[in-house]
């Protein structure tokens, strides 16, 4: 009985692995919050649409951003793929952000070389995908209560000199 449910069960997990994909053909697109006024994150999100050359439909991505890995997940379309992430304002500097995504071979292999704190700069990805952040704008230096605050104090002090200089 015991090995009847670990058959099923290898059964069952080898139905989840992902294929292989050969010489990939992607077409990437990226988003990333531009108002820190409306977010209290910044969010960048990756959509792909992923070609194998080997046919390969059911490819397990994951992505690699800065050192943090993210799960990559699968469109209801075939060959689309989406990350996404999150950070702080602060920490969400403007630039160029490299999200390099892994098939499960290489995924596997990058995370066991950083459990063993090993060089990972030779592990190389499936491929990469460049996604420009401006950074998130925080509004005016000024705020406009402010402003109108003191352009309404030097109205009235004008109003007054004015005043004052008529009675004189």
């Amino acid at each position: 009985m015991a090995l009847a449910v670990i058959a099923v069960l290898l059964a069952a997990l080898g139905g989840v692995t992902g294929e292989t994909c050969s010489e990939p053909t992607i077409v990437p697109s990226a988003y990333s919050t531009s108002d820190a006024l409306i977010a209290s994150e910044s969010v960048f999100v990756v959509e792909i649409a992923l070609a194998c050359s080997n046919g390969a439909q059911n490819v397990a991505l994951y992505a690699d951003v800065n050192g943090k890995q993210f799960p990559v997940t699968r469109g209801q379309d075939v060959g689309r793929y989406q990350v996404s992430w999150s950070t702080e304002h602060k920490n969400a500097r403007s630039g160029t952000y490299e999200v390099k995504f892994f098939d499960e071979e290489s995924y596997s292999a990058l995370r066991k070389a950083q459990r063993n704190n090993e060089d990972v700069s030779g592990i190389r990805a499936l491929f990469t995908v460049s996604v420009d952040h401006r950074g998130a704008w925080s509004g005016p230096w000024v705020s406009t209560e402010v402003l109108a605050a003191a352009i309404g104090l030097l109205v009235y002090y004008l109003a007054l000199s004015a005043k004052s200089s008529i009675q004189a």
